[in-house]
């Protein structure tokens, strides 16, 4: 029989078990607790632990065996006798049975394993559940959330700090093999949707599996935990020792500092996150992103009885209807108040207060959890495994929550909250030390040191480059001059990782071919008595035309260099091994010096954009560097056959070669020379270039001149039309109605580059790839052939603007294409391009297979081939933005890459004040580093104008076009981010903007001649905030706290229009909530509607002045569906009113209307102040509230 605390009349807990003096007597009592309540129902065969039914979950199994060992390390350390003794180390030997009965029934399922490293799908993923009694199957691949990576890397996690404790557990090399591939399963849980640890996905538990903070923070804990780790303890070698690359712990990391403290897309916060901010993860090392986390848990989800698992959660409550699983979206709201409360999170917290030394916190909430244990017949202490609302006081919780008496659930006790409160009696009573719980050090998180040091070697590719070098003042080794160490291209490092934990009797093939990233390329390797550096991933990159581009380049290593600084965690400094090649040192036009030489300098001072840099050769460098073994590969290598000796003569190489096929070693890797790539210069020596003879144009002649920060010259013009979509990106024109005859004709003439590629562009549309162009005296070659002879010529004088079309009609794709697209999304962030909305937008919901990506673009693009390279573009510099830069996308909840380029072809425009046309010419024209330049700025808020460079060109004597050319982008700095928020607080200058009366800028709105804004200057310039607005509204970037404020509005009306489109009160306000990330995408699918972003500002401002009034005022209810789009409109009727009679003219209105027939001087005015837009919309509102409360009608 079950009996309440409050039944016995108890005295209050006060840290003690039981009233006794002796501690070994109360290490006694402790162990009779554990026999009583967790091994009575371990399975004496396989070690499992199943309670009631003959299920044991992983996690589960997992978190009751934690107290089994912390008794034991207790026992360990207090016992005196053999008696005590004989029960410590049966103690111990309870856990390695359990450990080693998951790890057989995980060792089951290898084919599973294997298959999940290479698909990540939910049907090859390792059980959560097994049968006790023999480790077999529970419930078959689809009848069960079996995805849950939080449980497979909770075993990790506990297996390396028992292991580390001095547990053995893993017996054989076997063993450790499969360990190592556990540790490629998990090592992509930072893009991986799971289940989660309650094991329903989606709240609504229909199956839709989410990327949970969760998982990703054990994950994450769990590889920081296992690397390098001996699995054998004292009595390993290398070949026991567990390999971790620290770019995937990097990973982890940054997507899940994105989230927190959110849990996933349906669960705006969850008590799971508990376990990932302290005890057993330690995942973060942020103590204010801590604080914040654990403070929200407490406030939305703690309860008399414990924690909530997170918002509207039906689960055992009386309200659930438990003939089925799943819940209808509209009867989540029937569950909110009266949540089950789990006492197991208050065990939690006391175990972290332990451990940050919080004895207030420890003592709140031991008193707390004393008031919720119950007893058994026996007098043992038991958690129930959550606390609910009776049906008959559920009326009486929802009008007054936390008021009514609940009662204890029938799984009693709850074997995962029973261990852990075993454990915070031990760490309370001091018969444990966390210490002893956590013999990895994971409480003591590893900080980013800003005084770290990145050190810096520079390798020239041969003697001349090194002399060259020389004569700038620079030192650099080569590869033949270098002692000792050995260097190669990142990709042979990913190559040997692939023999990492392959094992043929288990048929486990080892680590999938990925690349290995920053971090693992900056360290050196040991194998045998050589030494190895890797030159970093980015120089491996060589299909696409990025790599031509030396000032992207030279850009790359500055943001490496900040990225180690940010993310190294490694003992020692980190090394960058960078080759210099006779290409890097080019001067580009416009450039007095090669970047990399700049860069070089820069380096020589001692600082890289406020980071530490040292300059040195690789032997000065080893003292000081992380050094990494690869000694995993002289085991596979002894067992391998002997092949001939490889030429080249490093020890690295010749093990690397007998391990891998032929294939996989490239006659490249012979030395260390980095490959050639298309643009190099170098020309195929079994094929000559086909095309007969062509006018090589001067590169200055056909390249736009580059991207400058010069001093600001030139005004924007004010309102130009948005329309800049079908521009932006063009196809060269097609020769459609032109004979193939003719086309070949045009061959064996002298053409330019530009019209070659229409003349081949035709040929591919009309005969395709494979049509032989044979032409008199010439080599026959396929349209294929002839397009890359013609992508490489053009990539040799860096004329952009072709590069980009022989891409295009090459069909190349960036190498890097799909890593970019999953950083972008595992930032909690949707993603779509094409161009709306004439050609359809695709969305691109989740990590997927380069190929099929690069499909998905060329769909959305069209025909326009320069469209779907220059999209491959953005996405690569968004994902590097995102990395390095998160703050950038704050608020932005929808990447439109379509409307993003967009709104750069648009600033150029404004900025050169050309036509579309001339515009479009300079944007693709464009090189990678000035497109990546002028991205940055946009999403940064920056101005741009126009600025004369090098001489001062006569406009009499040159073309419109010529004309454009010499101009080139200034970037103006703001001293302030521009909110649209109704609480920002704005400077002086941007009131008095607000102000302006129509009669204060007359003609000037009317006129295209850009010269009359050369008299206008300051805050208060035309166009600025209808430049602002037109991009945060391509950004889809919206006011802090926005979606809040929507639901705050939706939750008093029956909906929202916007654009025709509604969003409906039922069944959005009973299934979601308001931080929650679905709603939020609801409302972005309804703003999303709206074809022009300057008139979808206006909407969010509106919006936003409607949820403050809804704050601010006692309103009941806003009646029936609110038109966003008519009380935009009637904001602007009254904009107009109050013009028209201030200045006492009849202003020609309809000559100023813009998008949707808002007039652009309503666009142009600020936010705040007498004429501004809030204030006009505040009016609106106001005057239909008021209607509202006195007729019952809403805004309409």
């Amino acid at each position: 029989m079950v009996k309440r605390r409050d039944q016995l009349h108890e005295e209050r807990y006060r840290y003690v078990l039981l009233p006794m003096r002796d501690l070994h007597a109360r290490l006694d009592y402790c162990n009779q607790l554990v026999q009583s309540t967790i091994l009575k129902y371990q399975n004496p065969v396989t070690g499992l632990i199943a309670q009631k039914g003959r299920h044991a979950w992983v996690r589960d199994n997992v978190y009751a065996i934690l107290s089994v060992w912390g008794l034991g390390l207790a026992y360990r350390k207090f016992a005196d006798t053999d008696e005590q003794r004989a029960k410590c180390y049966e103690l111990e030997q309870r856990v390695v049975k359990l450990m080693r009965g998951v790890l057989m029934c995980m060792m089951r399922q290898i084919d599973k394993v294997e298959k999940f490293k290479k698909t990540q799908s939910v049907d090859d993923a390792l059980h959560a559940k097994y049968k006790a009694e023999n480790g077999g199957i529970a419930a078959g691949d689809k009848e069960w959330g079996h995805l849950q990576i939080d449980a497979t890397s909770l075993f990790v996690l506990a297996l390396a700090q028992m292991t580390a404790s001095g547990l053995k557990i893993i017996f054989t090399l076997d063993e450790v093999d499969f360990i190592q591939n556990l540790v490629f399963y998990i090592g992509s849980a930072y893009r991986i949707r799971d289940y989660g640890i309650w094991e329903r996905g989606d709240k609504t538990n229909h199956g839709f599996p989410e990327l949970n903070a969760s998982s990703i923070g054990i994950a994450k804990a769990a590889l920081e935990a296992i690397s390098s780790l001996d699995l054998f303890g004292s009595h390993g070698g290398p070949a026991s020792v567990i390999h971790v690359l620290p770019d995937q712990i990097k990973q982890c990391e940054v997507v899940l500092h994105s989230m927190l403290p959110r849990e996933s897309s349906s669960k705006e916060i969850g008590a799971a996150i508990l376990s990932v901010i302290s005890f057993p993860a330690f995942a973060i090392a942020d103590d204010e992103l801590v604080r914040r986390t654990r403070n929200e848990i407490i406030t939305k989800l703690q309860g008399r009885y414990g924690c909530r698992r997170f918002l509207r959660d039906g689960y055992m409550t009386v309200r659930e209807d438990h003939s089925r699983l799943h819940y209808e979206p509209a009867e989540l709201k029937a569950f909110e108040n009266i949540e089950c409360e789990w006492p197991l999170f208050f065990a939690y917290l006391i175990i972290d207060g332990v451990f940050r030394e919080d004895l207030a916190q420890v003592d709140d909430y031991n008193r707390l959890l004393a008031d919720v244990l119950v007893y058994d017949d026996n007098g043992n202490k038991l958690i129930p495994e959550l606390y609910y609302v009776e049906g008959d006081k559920v009326e009486l919780e929802y009008q007054n929550p936390h008021s009514q008496v609940r009662v204890p659930g029938s799984h009693i006790p709850h074997i995962w909250g029973q261990s852990l409160y075993i454990l915070s009696c031990l760490l309370c009573e001091e018969l444990i030390t966390p210490g002893e719980l956590d013999p990895l050090n994971r409480r003591h998180a590893a900080l980013p040191n800003s005084e770290l040091v990145v050190q810096v070697a520079l390798l020239a590719e041969d003697d001349s480059v090194r002399e060259e070098l020389k004569n700038e003042g620079i030192e650099a080794d080569t590869p033949s001059s270098l002692m000792h160490i050995e260097v190669f291209p990142a990709r042979m490092l990913a190559l040997a990782y692939q023999h990492l934990g392959r094992n043929s009797k288990l048929g486990l093939s080892g680590r999938p071919p990925q690349d290995t990233g920053l971090i693992a390329t900056s360290l050196f390797y040991r194998i045998l008595d050589s030494v190895v550096a890797f030159t970093p991933q980015f120089l491996d990159y060589k299909q696409f035309y990025l790599c031509l581009d030396n000032e992207l380049l030279v850009d790359d290593i500055e943001t490496d260099i900040g990225t180690l600084q940010a993310h190294w965690r490694l003992m020692g400094r980190p090394t960058i091994t960078l080759p210099i090649t006779a290409a890097m040192l080019s001067v580009d036009t416009g450039s007095d010096r090669p970047w990399i030489t700049k860069l070089i300098t820069k380096m020589q001072l001692g600082y890289i954009n406020g980071v530490r840099v040292r300059l040195g050769k690789l032997s000065d460098f080893l003292s000081t560097s992380c050094i990494k073994s690869l000694d995993f590969l002289e085991t596979h290598f002894s067992d391998s056959r002997q092949s001939a000796p490889h030429k080249n003569p490093s020890k690295f190489f010749q093990i690397l070669a007998s391990l891998s096929p032929d294939s996989e070693i490239d006659a490249s890797l012979d030395t260390f020379v980095p490959p050639k790539v298309p643009g190099s210069g170098a020309v195929t020596p079994e094929r000559n270039l086909s095309i007969p003879t062509i006018i090589r144009q001067s590169p200055s002649g056909e390249k736009i001149h580059r991207l400058t920060d010069v001093v600001v010259a030139g005004l924007q013009k004010r309102h130009r039309t948005w329309s800049l979509l079908a521009k932006a990106t063009p196809s060269l024109p097609q020769d459609s109605d032109t004979d193939v005859n003719d086309l070949l004709l045009k061959l064996q003439n002298e053409i330019s580059f530009h019209e070659l590629a229409v003349t081949l562009n035709s040929l591919l549309d009309k005969r395709g790839s494979t049509f032989v162009v044979d032409l008199p005296n010439r080599h026959a070659a396929t349209v294929e052939d002839l397009i890359d002879d013609l992508y490489k010529q053009v990539c040799d004088f860096k004329m952009w603007s072709l590069v980009r079309h022989t891409a295009g009609m090459l069909n190349k794709r960036v190498e890097n294409l799909a890593e970019s697209v999953t950083d972008i999304i595992v930032h909690q962030k949707l993603l779509t391009v094409g161009y709306p909305p004439a050609i359809r937008e695709e969305t691109i919901t989740g990590p997927l297979h380069p190929d099929k990506l690069k499909k998905i673009i060329s769909t959305a693009c069209g025909h326009d081939v320069r469209a779907s390279v220059i999209t491959q573009e953005i996405l690569v510099y968004l994902a590097m933005f995102i990395r390095t830069e998160p703050k950038l996308f704050k608020e932005m909840l929808r990447i439109r890459v379509g409307l993003i380029m967009e709104v750069m072809a648009t600033e150029v425009a404004n900025a050169l004040e050309c036509s579309g046309d001339e515009a479009s010419e300079y944007f693709v024209n464009m090189s990678p580093f000035e497109m990546k330049h002028l991205l940055h700025q946009i999403l940064s808020g920056r101005e741009f104008e126009a600025t004369e460079v090098g001489e001062e060109p006569s406009v009499l004597s040159l073309s419109r076009k010529q004309s454009i050319r010499n101009k080139s982008i200034s970037i103006l700095p703001l001293d302030q981010r521009i909110s649209l928020y109704p609480d920002s607080k704005y400077t002086n200058s941007f009131k008095e903007a607000s102000k302006r009366k129509m009669s204060d800028i007359p003609n000037r709105l009317l006129s295209t001649n850009s010269n009359d804004s050369d008299s206008h200057n300051g805050s208060d310039k035309p166009g600025q905030w209808m430049r602002r607005r037109r991009i945060d509204g391509a950004l889809n970037r919206v006011p802090e706290n926005f979606y809040q404020y929507v639901w705050r509005v939706l939750e008093k009306c029956h909906g929202i229009s916007i654009g025709g489109y509604i969003i409906p009160h039922y069944p959005i306000i009973q299934e979601m909530t308001p931080n929650e990330l679905k709603f939020a995408i609801c409302v972005e699918t309804a703003l999303n509607r709206i074809p022009h972003p300057e008139f979808r500002q206006l909407i969010v401002e509106a919006l936003m002045v409607l949820g403050k009034v809804v704050e601010l005022e006692p309103i009941q209810t806003l009646g029936g569906i609110i038109d966003m789009n008519f009380v935009v409109h009637q904001a602007n009727e009254l904009f107009l009113q109050d013009q028209t009679r201030i200045d006492e003219i009849d202003y020609p209105v309809q000559e100023l209307k813009g998008a949707e027939d808002i007039c652009c001087d309503f666009y142009d005015s600020a936010p705040a102040g007498r004429f501004g837009t809030i204030t006009y919309l505040s009016k609106v509102i106001v005057r239909r509230l008021d209607c509202a409360n006195t007729t019952e009608c809403a805004i309409c």
